[in-house]
Formats: structure tokens, C-alpha cells, sequence
């Protein structure tokens, strides 16, 4: 049992990183397009590449889009709207009208003479009521229709569907009053019917404009919205989308015939009907293991690059859940424009796997993810190719542009970069296909455009990555180095010398980082930190005795060693209660190596020559460097304090001192884990001598000025 539990363990690491390959096929392979995929691709205006197509079954050719647009214009253009007619509307007017005149009566009486004689005020009153209700009656029986916006700009006739006593008939509008011509025909009416009681033109006119019969008045026939909408869908759902079939058997299109515009209806009428008739059910199991072959192989060809090429990325399994989860959000996204009509995939910003993976490891490996996804993403295009093709470029641009992103305006700089790529490839593709400028479609510069408008969504993802997966990008590191830092003030309050210390030796192995192709801005932050626990117990480091009181002459010198050796715990102490990231503890951890502290091992050597030193006592507890970033540190570290007790500053002296020191590290061992060649180490001496001789080189001595006897 306990060895199946060792074997267990021994294996568990390779068999998550197998699970995790798996399970990224497996999801990758369910959100690849259902249907089948089209294996021809064609454009109008080209000639057909293949062999002779002969239809394998019955199909109808679809109306083109343009087509089905000019008739479901014409057929909204003849539509006839339905309208209800409202039979009550008729005996609410009456009631408010003789409401309204009964309310005035006395007011008019007095007012008007024709009404204010004793005799007749009944009499004309009663024939004010009778005739209203008479043009009233007259006037809704016939209908007054109030006409919406939308078909007021049929003009003054179209025709509709009156809806009364539930029988629908035709009408024209022009068969209904209006409100305006209703009330002009019941006041006319009404002032002829009253004519006779007085020969007082004026007087009549004012009477009847004061009776307000246009405030009554309202329309009896209205739009009906809802059956109007579903007449109007019914009409459009039965409307013919196919103009003709092809049979089985017959030619579609034959080799090097241009594809016309019949050809082009023909080709994308077989190309629907194909993906439907591959998409059912029947045959969905077979598509599955067509995309779970496929996937299978993209992803063993990742693994195996990792594998061969990227060992460090390969046994970190934060390393390769990274990488398969982004993989698998693109192509997740690419998914989601798939399956909502109005999102094309243009508008997916896939560049931002290269730009984020770039942030985070090297460009290599980006372009080869980036390369991966582009294809499997080219599923859910309708012309592979072409978005292959584009896409392309756009990485190589992504990947160029961010070189090291240390700043915001960079992902401006890529923004632009991967915009002017699509359109310039975009443009000279079609160009080259159709040979006509008037062929371009000014759409996809739109599309292009809200591509680079989302890649500044890589900003907030790159600090979420940081904190999911613990990595360190170029923006961190910038933070970092910034002597405002807390951590780094408080060395400058405590620790003085060590700070200034800290920046000169910052400064030697970023330079040296520049040289080497090694990363400048990580090997400075770890410089900045390295020292970070001599804050504890700064007096006993001479760089911050400003006093001449040395602390160690009344120590024993195995104490002294300790104390010394001690600021390596104390600086991966502190680093981790500041929480800074497992790459800079690194720097702290390893810039002593397993050296020893030589002042007081060859003293405790030279003064008790009979006895044998422990050597545990006097060596720090390692690790040794294992990137070319913590070797850099650990060698200028070293010259930059050796170069302080200097006697002299000539260029001899100083390429003695770099030599020695670099030649007693590698005999020690102490870059045996480091991947840096001889080569560099080489170029790293150079780079440390002409450093050295431009911070101490010779200055002029200012002559004074001699006074006067």
C-alpha cells in the first residue's frame, strides 16, 4: 500500500498536467460549431478551384439577401393595416356635447339675442341639440379615423381593413372623416340648420365656435396594433425564400467556372443545406469525434512543445493552467459570436492571447498558442481563410508591439498597430481577389476598430492573472522598483547605506541584463529588495556604520558570521509578511548563494591556525542562483561592495577585482544551476568593468583662485 501511495505521488504531477490537457480537448471540442463544417471555400467573381460539383441530393436555391429584402419591401408596402371601429365613441360625444350645452345654456341666452327671447329660447335651444346629434349620428356612422405617423406618409389614400360588427372590409382612408374635416363638416352644417333664427352672420359664427365641439370630438376608428403586427408576420413567414431547385445528380458548378451571381446562390443554397443536413442528430456523434480528433491533436502538439522546448513552463502546472485557460476563453468567445447573430468574430479581440501570454513568459511560446487558437477559431468563420489570414498578422503586430509591457501608453501603441494591420491586410486581400477598390467593405474597419478598442481589457486581465496564478509582469516590477515603495523607504530610514547600496547594484546588473537578453527590469527589482534584511539589524553591516563604532570587534566571530549570515531569513521573512512575489524572494534567497563570509573566516583561519573552523557557521545557507537574473545579482552584488575598498580606482585594479570575483564564484560553484554560458559571462565582466570605471573614473581637480598681495 505505501508503495502504490509513493508511486501515487511520484506521478500525480504528470497525471494533473495529462487531466488538464484532457479536460481543456474535451471543452475546446464541445464549443466548436455543431453543424458540419463546409469544406469549400468560394467568392463571388472567382473562378471554382475544384473538381465539377454534382448535387448528392434535392435542395431549393435561397433568394438572396437583397432579394428577400425587395420584396419583404413591397409586400410591407402593400400591406394593409387593420382597424377596429369603436361603436360607443358615438353616445360618449352626444352625452359631453349636450353635458357641455346645458351647462352654458344661460350664458348663451344672455349673450346671443336669437336665444335670449322668452318664446324661442326653448325652441332654438332643443333645435341646437337635435341638430348636433343629427351631424353627429351622420358623422361617426360614417367613421372619423385618426391615422398614425407611420402611415401618414402613404399620402392621402391607402388602403386598410376595417374591422366593425367583427366583419372585416377594405376601405380607403379617404372614405373616413378626420378629426379636422369632421369638425369643418358638423360646424358648416350646423350653421345652415341655424340660419333661419337670426341674419347675424357674426353673431351665429361666434355661437358656434363657442359651443367647442372640436373638444368633443374624437376618432371611432383606430389602428389595431396587435392583430396589425401579426397579419403583417404571418405575411412575411409566408413569404417564398427559394426562386427554383436543384435536383440530384445535377451540376452545381463546374472546375474554372466563374461564380456569377446564379453560381453564388446555387453554391451557399448546397452549403446551408449541407451544414443542416450534417448538424442533426443523427449524425452529431460523428462531428463530435471529427472535433475531438482534431482538438486532440492541436492540443498533443502544445503539450509536446512544452515538453521539448519549454521544460520550465511544462513542470509548472500554474504555468500550463494558464495557458489552456486562455486558450479556452478565446476560443470560448469565439463561440459566443458564433451563436448571437449580431457579434461578428472580428469584433474578438484574439490578439489579446498573444499580448497577454508575451506579459507573462516570451514570445516564442505566444506566436505557437496564438497560432493554435487562430485555427481552431477559424471554425465559427465563414471563410477560414480569410480569417486566417488575417489574423495572422494581427499576432505577429500584438506580439512585436509589446515588446515589455512597463507602461500603459503600450497598449495604446499595440491597439493601433493591430488596427492598421487587419485594415492593410484586409484591404490588399480583397483587392487581390475581386481587383476592385469599390469590392471593399467598409463594415470591417468598423469591426477592426471595436477589435482594438477591447484590447485594453488585457490591462485589468494581466493583474488578475498576476493574483490568480502569482506571476510577475513588467507593469509589477516597474512598481516595485519605485523607491516610494514602503518596504523600500523604510530600508532608506534604517539601513542608509544598504539602500544607496541596493541602487548601484540594481544598476550594475541591469546593464548587464541589457547585455545578456536576460530581464532588466526583473533583475532590478530584485536588487532593490536583495539586501532587504539587513534592515533589521543595520548597524552590524559596515556600509551603515557612520559612526566608526564597529559592533563585531567585541563579538566572537562564529556570532558575528551568524548575525551576518542571518539577514538572508530576516529579508525572506519580511518579503513574505509584505507578500512581494515568490521571484524577488528568490533574489533574497540566493544573491549570497553557499558562499562564506570571508572577512571572518579568514580572520577566525589566521588567528587560531591550530584549530578547525565549523564550516556551517561560516557559510550562508544557499540556494545557489538558478536564472541568469539571480547569477547577475549575485555577482554585482559582490563587485559593488568589493569595489568600496578599493585603494585605488586605476582600470588595472578594477579589472582585477572583476575578474577575481566572477572566477572565484564559478570555481565555488555557485552558477552551476544557472543557465548562463561562458559567453555571457564574459560579455557580463566587460559590462561590470566599464560600469566601474565610469562611476570612479578621475576627475578634474578645479584650480582656486589665487589672491592678490
Amino acid at each position: 500500500m505505501k508503495q502504490f501511495l509513493h508511486k501515487l505521488k511520484r506521478y500525480s504531477q504528470a497525471t494533473y498536467r495529462v487531466l488538464l490537457f484532457l479536460a481543456a480537448v474535451v471543452i475546446i471540442a464541445n464549443l466548436l460549431p455543431r453543424e458540419g463544417k463546409f469544406r469549400y471555400e468560394f467568392k463571388q467573381g472567382e473562378p471554382w478551384r475544384y473538381e465539377v460539383l454534382i448535387a448528392p441530393f434535392d435542395f431549393r436555391i435561397f433568394k438572396t439577401d437583397a432579394e428577400i429584402k425587395v420584396e419583404q419591401d413591397s409586400i410591407l408596402k402593400n400591406f394593409r393595416p387593420y382597424f377596429l371601429y369603436d361603436s360607443t365613441v358615438l353616445k360618449q360625444v352626444q352625452e359631453e356635447f349636450i353635458q357641455g350645452f346645458e351647462k352654458n345654456q344661460e350664458a348663451y341666452s344672455g349673450k346671443y339675442s336669437f336665444l335670449n327671447k322668452r318664446s324661442n329660447n326653448q325652441l332654438n335651444s332643443n333645435l341646437v341639440r337635435n341638430i348636433t346629434d343629427t351631424l353627429f349620428q351622420h358623422v361617426f356612422t360614417k367613421g372619423v379615423i385618426a391615422i398614425p405617423d407611420e402611415y401618414a406618409e402613404k399620402g392621402s389614400e391607402f388602403e386598410l381593413v376595417l374591422v366593425k360588427n367583427n366583419l372585416a372590409e377594405r376601405y380607403m382612408n379617404n372614405e373616413f372623416y378626420t378629426l379636422r374635416s369632421a369638425y369643418q363638416f358638423i360646424t358648416t352644417e350646423l350653421a345652415k340648420g341655424l340660419a333661419f333664427v337670426t341674419n347675424d352672420f357674426k353673431e351665429l359664427e361666434s355661437f358656434i365656435s363657442e359651443l367647442h365641439v372640436n373638444e368633443v370630438l374624437r376618432a371611432n376608428v383606430e389602428v389595431d396594433d396587435n392583430r396589425t403586427l401579426t397579419e403583417k408576420g404571418n405575411v412575411l413567414k409566408n413569404m417564398v425564400l427559394t426562386n427554383g431547385i436543384v435536383l440530384v445528380g445535377q451540376k452545381i458548378i463546374d472546375k474554372g467556372e466563374i461564380i456569377d451571381e446564379l453560381a453564388l446562390r446555387k453554391l451557399n443554397s448546397y452549403k446551408k443545406e449541407y451544414e443542416t443536413r450534417v448538424g442533426t442528430l443523427s449524425e452529431y456523434n460523428i462531428v463530435l469525434a471529427g472535433h475531438l480528433l482534431i482538438t486532440s491533436m492541436f492540443l498533443m502538439s502544445l503539450f509536446l512543445f512544452l515538453y521539448f522546448y519549454r521544460k520550465d513552463v511544462f513542470i509548472n502546472l500554474k504555468y500550463i493552467t494558464f495557458l489552456l485557460l486562455i486558450l479556452c476563453t478565446v476560443i470560448a468567445l469565439a463561440y459566443l459570436s458564433h451563436k448571437i447573430p449580431d457579434v461578428p468574430i472580428w469584433v474578438i479581440p484574439i490578439t489579446i492571447l498573444p499580448l497577454i501570454v508575451r506579459t507573462f513568459m516570451d514570445s516564442r511560446l505566444a506566436f505557437f498558442f496564438y497560432v493554435i487558437a487562430v485555427i481552431l477559431a477559424s471554425f465559427f468563420s465563414n471563410n477560414s481563410f480569410e480569417f486566417i489570414f488575417l489574423q495572422i498578422p494581427a499576432g505577429i503586430a500584438a506580439i512585436f508591439s509589446l515588446y515589455k509591457m512597463a507602461r500603459r501608453a503600450q497598449i495604446v501603441r499595440s491597439a493601433i498597430f493591430i488596427f492598421l494591420t487587419y485594415s492593410i491586410f484586409y484591404t490588399g486581400l480583397t483587392l487581390l481577389q475581386d481587383g476592385n477598390i469599390a469590392s471593399i467593405e467598409y463594415d470591417y474597419f468598423i469591426y477592426f476598430g471595436i477589435n482594438a478598442v477591447l484590447i485594453f481589457v488585457v490591462y485589468p486581465l494581466i493583474y488578475i492573472f498576476e493574483k490568480l496564478f502569482g506571476f510577475l509582469s513588467d507593469v509589477t516590477l516597474v512598481e516595485l522598483s519605485d523607491t516610494n515603495h514602503p518596504l523600500l523607504r523604510k530600508l532608506a530610514e534604517n539601513a542608509p547605506g544598504t539602500f544607496q547600496h541596493s541602487i548601484q547594484v540594481g544598476n550594475l546588473a541591469q546593464e548587464a541584463a541589457y547585455k545578456i537578453g536576460a530581464n532588466p527590469l526583473l533583475v532590478r527589482a530584485g536588487a532593490m529588495y536583495h539586501d532587504i534584511g539587513k534592515s533589521v539589524t543595520p548597524l552590524y553591516f559596515t556600509e551603515n556604520q557612520t559612526t566608526g563604532i564597529n559592533p563585531h570587534s567585541s563579538m566572537e566571530l562564529e556570532e558575528s558570521a551568524k548575525l551576518v549570515i542571518s539577514h538572508i531569513e530576516d529579508g525572506v521573512k519580511i518579503a513574505r509578511k509584505h507578500k512581494l512575489p515568490e521571484k524577488i524572494i528568490d533574489f533574497i534567497s540566493t544573491h549570497q548563494g553557499t558562499t562564506k563570509t570571508k572577512y571572518f573566516y579568514n580572520t577566525f583561519v589566521n588567528n587560531f591556525p591550530d584549530q578547525k573552523p565549523n564550516m556551517k557557521s561560516f557559510t550562508y545557507p544557499g540556494p545557489t542562483p538558478f536564472t541568469k537574473e539571480t547569477a547577475l545579482l549575485m555577482m554585482a552584488d559582490s563587485i559593488e561592495a568589493a569595489s568600496r575598498s578599493l585603494k585605488e580606482y586605476t582600470d588595472s585594479a578594477i579589472d582585477k577585482l572583476v575578474e577575481n570575483i566572477i572566477n572565484d564564484q564559478i570555481k565555488d560553484g555557485q552558477f552551476f544551476n544557472a543557465p548562463i554560458t561562458f559567453r555571457e559571462l564574459t560579455e557580463v565582466k566587460e559590462v561590470f568593468k566599464i560600469k566601474l570605471k565610469n562611476i570612479y573614473h578621475a576627475r578634474v581637480s578645479y584650480p582656486k583662485i589665487k589672491k592678490k598681495k
